[in-house]
């Protein structure tokens, strides 16, 4: 079984029967997160394997024995920031990837929080039994059990049809966030949609996301932060910037329950110190 993952400067990394068999080679040489986290100073093929070979142990990911009640990962990742969305309100529910799984509805955050704080640019998955069970076990709606597919548009359509109105969407590309916005007015619905994954995507991909999305992360591209317009900026190395209205509150909403000090002032965004920017921008 073969699950696809791209992490650490969008290396990717293929995994089959819980074994690291490919790492490709990353876009950046350095990530203030990582460094901070895991202490990796400079990223190489062989700190991506060991990073993978690292969550494979430690949360059982692509494997039967994944782990899916985890602790806050940073204080503003996006699925800190929907399972806050939900804890408060301002959610119904969420569309987001699961290794295992593929895409998945839940309205539990404790559930969101576990399947997201770990995975960076899921590619590809299969399904996993015990994985899919225990998303189950939590109240999560897998999409599409037999295969694992990875739809967003599919997850958010299910998930009107449940009944949900305001829902949260984890998009990588534009096309995907334009599409969901074609439903959101179909269906009278209130998306946020978050924008992930975005090292190395060209200048109009970037503008195109930044014009579909509510938030979006800034991971190490240049293009987003050259051409963002944000409301609100929460980070000052990777940050996130919310783009809307909705963005913007549920970006302050989790701003309530960072239990660091916060500073909050107004200001030009962004505002992005070089020396705290990942290397180099792509």
């Amino acid at each position: 079984m073969a699950h696809v993952m791209e992490i650490l400067g969008k290396a990717r990394v293929v995994v089959e029967d819980g074994k690291v068999t490919e790492v490709g080679e990353p876009l950046i040489g350095w990530c203030p997160i990582f460094d901070k986290a895991r202490g990796i100073t400079e990223i190489t093929k062989d700190e991506i394997r060991k990073n993978m070979e690292f969550r494979i142990k430690d949360f059982g990911l692509f494997t039967n024995k994944r782990q899916l009640d985890m602790d806050i990962f940073v204080g503003f990742g996006a699925s800190e920031t929907m399972m806050t969305g939900l804890n408060r309100g301002l959610l119904d529910t969420t569309v987001t990837a699961c290794d295992g799984a593929g895409t998945v509805i839940s309205n539990n955050p404790n559930l969101v929080q576990g399947m997201g704080a770990r995975i960076s640019g899921l590619v590809e998955t299969e399904p996993i039994d015990e994985t899919i069970n225990g998303i189950n076990e939590r109240g999560g709606i897998v999409l599409d059990p037999s295969n694992a597919n990875i739809d967003p548009v599919a997850g958010a359509r299910k998930a009107a049809q449940l009944g949900y109105k305001k829902i949260a969407v984890t998009v990588v590309f534009p096309e995907t966030a334009k599409e969901l916005r074609k439903l959101e007015k179909e269906l009278d619905l209130e998306l946020v949609i978050i924008g992930a994954h975005v090292t190395g995507i060209d200048r109009q991909m970037a503008q195109d996301l930044l014009d579909s999305a509510d938030i979006v992360t800034s991971c190490a591209s240049k293009h987003v932060r050259e051409l963002v317009k944000p409301l609100v900026q929460v980070g000052s190395s990777v940050p996130l910037f919310g783009l809307t209205q909705r963005g913007k509150e549920l970006l302050l909403e989790r701003a309530k329950e960072v239990e660091s000090p916060l500073f909050v002032s107004s200001s030009k965004l962004p505002s992005l110190p070089e020396k705290k920017q990942p290397k180099k921008l792509v």
